[in-house]
């Protein structure tokens, strides 16, 4: 089975040429999406020097960071759904909607440690589902950190 081609419209990271998201669970297709997130990134920060978006349900800006995607691309690229919902960085940071309450950082996650809440966002993506947003809260701070998007199965 085969991957979307995505067409530069859909997305500009990669210099406007089409692209295919590997659908397969291989060492080779989780590279390749690895890579594809890497330069949905890397587009994103050219087209947002600030690193932050603001995002209308939590009325404050979501800033991205190294973590970020860090902890998108380990995520993320395990799922050929969760790929395709980082293609839609920008409309996630915006859109996304905080379900539940805040909830405390994982004691054993030292990558959660400099957070004193972590929140849970849901953005719905069409043709792909329901995606996933965690935003950490700084101690210090009190500054949002996305830390990691990825696709939920509904």
């Amino acid at each position: 089975m085969q991957g979307k081609t995505i067409k530069p419209s859909d997305m500009e990271a990669q210099n406007d040429k089409p692209f295919e998201v590997p659908i397969g669970d291989t060492k080779e297709d989780i590279k390749a999406r690895e890579n594809i997130i890497s330069n949905v990134y890397r587009s994103w920060y050219k087209a947002n020097p600030s690193k932050a978006v603001y995002n209308a349900n939590l009325k404050d800006y979501i800033n991205v960071r190294f973590l970020s995607i860090n902890e998108t691309i380990h995520h993320a690229s395990m799922s050929y759904l969760s790929t395709l919902a980082v293609l839609q960085l920008d409309l996630i940071l915006k859109n996304a909607y905080q379900v539940g309450k805040p909830q405390d950082p994982k004691p054993d996650n030292k990558n959660q440690s400099g957070f004193s809440k972590m929140l849970i966002m849901e953005c719905p993506l069409v043709g792909i589902g329901t995606a996933k947003l965690t935003v950490g809260v700084k101690k210090k701070t009190g500054m949002k950190i996305q830390y990691c998007i990825t696709a939920i199965n509904t």
